[in-house]
Order: C-alpha cells, then structure tokens, then sequence
C-alpha cells in the first residue's frame, strides 16, 4: 500500500535505534521500521569490518578485523533499485498507511546515490527527494549521550558481528571465532567518527530547516512505551484510548566486559592526555 504519512529515524549506530524501531513496530501503528537502506553503491552491501577502519594505520588493528572479516553478507536486491525501494514501502507501512525507515548517516550519501539510479529522481535535491518518495514525511533522531560507551558498544558488535540480542538469540555472532580484543586506537577511532556523524545530522538538520523529534538514549531506555506514544503524538498518528504493546524482545548486549573496557579506555584516554597538551603547545 501507499504511506500516507512516513518517517525516518536519523542515527548513526549503536545509538540505540534498534531499540527505539522495536518500541514502534511493537504499537503496531507506527510502520515496520527497519534498516532497510543499509549499503554501500560501490558494493551493494553494508560495511566489513575493516571497512570501519578506512585509512587507519594500525596493524593489530588490520590483523585482529582480516582475521575475522567473513564472507560479505547478501546483495541488498537481485532487481533494480526502484523495484526494491518499492517492495520496501510496501513491506515497512502498516496498515493504516505509516511507513518508517531507519538511515545512518555512514550510508546516507550511498542511499541517495541509489535513489537517483531512478530516472525520476536523478537531479532532486536531497530534502525534495525524500519528500517526493515519503509522504508527509518527519524526522526522528536518536543520540547517545556517552560516546565511549557508543564506541565500546561498536567496537563489541565489530567483532561479533552480532548487532542485536533478543530472547531467541545467544551472545555472539555469525564470525565470531576469537575471544573478544581491546583497542585503544580502535574505541578512539569510532568515538570520533560516532561524533563527526552525529554532528553532520546536526548540520543536515539546521541547512534544511528541519526540526526531528529527538530522542536520548538514556532517557528512552527506562521511558519505552512512553516515548513511543509520544512520538506517536509527533507523527498525528490516532492512538487507542488503551494502546497495546508487543512484547519487549531485545536484550541489552552491554556486560561486565563493556564496563571494564570502558574503564580501561578513559584510563588509557587520560595516560595519553599530557602528550595531547604538548603536542598543542608545540603547535
């Protein structure tokens, strides 16, 4: 079916966006949001695990991710990309007519790129292109407010390749052959590249004068159901005077071994802060 109204949840990963499209497909009037848009133009794929590390010079780094970089996972279509954005529509929209989908700003630029394979989407700018493709289109963004714990959270799910647990599922990923490797560079890499992306949906939002719904990890977590319904409200969506809610799956993958990570990376973080300072100085 047709959308009448749609969304997309801007985020970049590890930012609790999974949770937060499990909130909203469990109202049952929110769409099917998922990653559907998660590849790369160049491969027709979502990124390796050493391509999280692009021009990164660290050995250990490149050994520990070449050891355990599988099999590239399936082409995202076997059709062109407008019978599968169609197919996709149809598939995220429920039946009262709301679509939602999730993008991360590391595959926004490849998912408009992909758009404009479309003959009647090739020369739209980018805010006039999603809107012309998603009707009475919003914007939701998630962010987290502690970046280690985002870094560490990705630097697990790397490894792992296991990006969500539910009760179906055990700890542990389709490549995951070794014990699990601290990584100081790899941590400090992925903080700063979590902060570079965040602040460019930042700066997407102000040039395009657009106003998302916001929501903070932190407080989504112990508020689900709630900030739902609200963005529920947000997207004028009618709402049951007694709103049932599937049940919660998801599982949090944080553990004992995240925490000692995250202690050894601000140990490690503050070690280093004294070169920082003289390096500064001397420039």
């Amino acid at each position: 079916m047709s959308p009448l109204c749609s969304y997309l949840i801007c985020a970049t990963p590890r930012s609790g966006s999974t949770l937060l499209c499990e909130a909203l497909i469990n109202t049952g009037l929110a769409g099917r949001p998922e990653e559907y848009f998660e590849s790369l133009k160049e491969s027709g794929r979502p990124r390796r695990p050493l391509e999280y590390f692009t021009g990164v010079e660290n050995a250990e780094l490149i050994a520990l991710l070449g050891a355990s970089d599988g099999p590239p996972p399936a082409y995202i279509s076997d059709t062109d990309y407008g019978e599968y954005l169609a197919r996709t529509i149809e598939q995220a929209t429920t039946p009262n007519g709301v679509f939602g989908a999730k993008v991360m700003w590391g595959y926004l630029d490849d998912f408009v790129s992909n758009l404009r394979t479309i003959p009647q989407y090739s020369v739209l700018p980018v805010p006039q292109l999603f809107a012309t493709i998603f009707p009475n289109l919003r914007y939701i963004t998630v962010i987290r407010r502690d970046k280690v714990r985002q870094a560490v959270s990705l630097w697990k799910a790397i490894q792992t390749q296991a990006w969500k647990l539910d009760e179906d599922m055990h700890p542990g990923g389709q490549f995951h052959h070794q014990p699990l490797t601290f990584n100081f560079a790899a941590i400090n890499h992925l903080k700063q590249q979590l902060e570079v992306n965040e602040a460019a949906w930042q700066q997407f939002f102000i040039q395009n004068d657009i106003a998302p719904f916001t929501v903070v990890y932190e407080d989504f977590v112990s508020a689900y159901e709630e900030t739902a319904l609200q963005i529920l409200r947000y997207l004028d969506i009618a709402i049951p005077d007694r709103p049932l809610f599937s049940a919660r799956r998801m599982k949090q993958q944080a553990d004992a071994l995240s925490e000692q990570w995250i202690q050894r990376y601000h140990e490690e973080d503050a070690e280093k802060e004294p070169d920082r300072e003289s390096q500064s100085s001397r420039a």
